[in-house]
């Protein structure tokens, strides 16, 4: 056990605060945002090998995770009792709950998918309670700085400090007024070739900006992640705090309107520094459980929220 505790742990390796310039995009230009099947069009289609790979994955996803799925499901059945009898049919069907995913490299392999299996689960057990549920994620379409950076570089002269120097790849994996999905509308979270980087400051503010434009009076926003923000492109350019910075501003804006309850869960990660309601949990395999506590937590906290 303190073996895969340490094989899961992410370093405390962040720098300490200094001066830091203030948060700009460079270009929006080469930005995207889709739905998890379009995702060919930005990734182009998937290769022979990475398709073997994410049928591999997806028959784990499917097959291997049987206990596991058993625990979380009976728990959810507990959460929904106890929710069903402190909640109103009519509080819940006036409450959207937003799912926001982590797709940095770091979340490759066990993490993403029992992240994936958690959402599964979790979306159940809120759809059959009545409540709207929304599932995104956020990475970068390539690399290295991808477009932006390349067009960066051939600027004569070059801008210093440009901002966000990378290409963002904001995904729609189920939008809250959608029927309850079919069993595969997960399966390109497995994709080998999607994580990259995570630019988590601007996918907040695109996740309240998508809430925000919902009827519902109640908002929640729960955050999956592993770590902090990180682009090596930018953060080249910025400063190492530029992305922690502007991640930080969101969550405080956020957190002060009160139109949205913000929480978030981190993976090996301490994520209440920069969220007031936050859990850490150390290894992957307890992500299911927590976030059911959690989301059940969530729901029975009726504190009033300021409408938008």
């Amino acid at each position: 056990m303190q073996f895969l505790r340490a094989l899961f742990k992410k370093p405390a390796n962040e720098p300490v605060a200094g001066s830091v310039p203030s948060y700009r995009i460079y270009t929006r230009e080469f930005d995207k945002t889709l739905r998890a099947g379009q995702l060919d069009e930005v990734l182009e289609p998937i290769s022979i090998e990475h398709a073997a790979m994410l049928d591999a994955a997806w028959q784990r996803y499917q097959g291997a995770l049987l206990d596991w799925r058993a625990e979380c499901n009976l728990a959810a059945l507990e959460a929904s009792r106890l929710v069903r009898i402190q909640t109103t049919e009519q509080m819940r069907t006036d409450t959207v709950v937003s799912i926001l995913v982590d797709h940095s490299g770091s979340m490759k392999g066990q993490s993403i998918l029992l992240a994936a299996a958690t959402i599964d689960i979790a979306t159940d057990f809120l759809v059959h309670l009545g409540y709207k549920v929304e599932v995104l994620g956020f990475t970068t379409t390539s690399w290295k700085g991808g477009q932006s950076r390349k067009h960066w570089l051939s600027e004569r002269p070059r801008q210093a400090k440009p901002g966000r120097l990378c290409d963002l790849l904001h995904i729609i994996y189920r939008a809250a007024d959608s029927n309850f999905p079919h069993a595969g509308y997960l399966k390109p979270m497995l994709r080998p070739d999607l994580l990259k980087e995570n630019i988590d400051g601007e996918a907040l503010q695109w996740a309240t900006k998508r809430l925000h434009a919902r009827p519902e009076t109640r908002k929640l926003l729960l955050v999956i992640s592993d770590g902090a923000p990180v682009d090596d492109s930018t953060l080249n350019e910025n400063g190492p705090l530029f992305l922690s910075k502007h991640l930080t501003e969101v969550i405080e804006t956020i957190e002060t309107e009160s139109v949205i309850q913000l929480a978030a869960i981190g993976i090996g990660y301490s994520v209440n520094r920069y969220y007031r309601i936050a859990e850490e949990i150390e290894l992957p395999e307890d992500l299911g459980m927590s976030t059911l506590h959690l989301l059940q937590r969530l729901l029975l906290n009726n504190e009033p929220q300021k409408s938008d």
